[in-house]
């Protein structure tokens, strides 16, 4: 990846607390990324659909989805962005607070990256920016 395309992280997350923490680790951290955060399924639906006229995501960008969210959750969004044709190859990491074994494997069904639990990933989200930094540095996007 080159430094003229940098990496946009979209953040789906309705706990403004957690969204915080993982956007000040991102700084913390000195992960040139640029996040941009909405608060549940639809509003990150209307991102990627270039629907919202305040907010953008442009591409090559990575999804960090929470589960549980108002209006629409998680799963509803990943079926949703896998049924689009336009968006059915997203690169979709879930980040939540969610442990089940149901939970994981049904958001594997839907193709996604990864399945990170957030009291998992470290203080301060610290797991989460190594591993972005290292995806950012190592993987070729489209």
């Amino acid at each position: 990846m080159t430094d003229s395309a940098p990496l946009h992280v979209l953040l789906v997350e309705d706990d403004d607390v957690a969204a915080e923490a993982v956007m000040r680790s991102m700084r913390r951290a000195g992960i040139p990324c640029p996040i941009t955060w909405v608060e549940d399924g639809q509003a990150a639906l209307d991102v990627l659909r270039n629907e919202d006229a305040q907010r953008q995501a442009p591409r090559p960008r990575l999804i960090l989805l929470d589960l549980n969210m108002p209006r629409m959750n998680g799963f509803e969004f990943l079926e949703a962005v896998r049924a689009d044709p336009r968006l059915h190859e997203e690169i979709i990491f879930v980040l939540t607070t969610s442990s089940a074994d149901a939970d994981r494997s049904r958001a594997y069904d839907g193709n996604v990256a990864g399945y990170m639990i957030k009291s998992a990933v470290g203080p301060q989200f610290a797991k989460l920016t190594q591993l972005l930094a290292g995806y950012r540095s190592a993987v070729q996007l489209p």
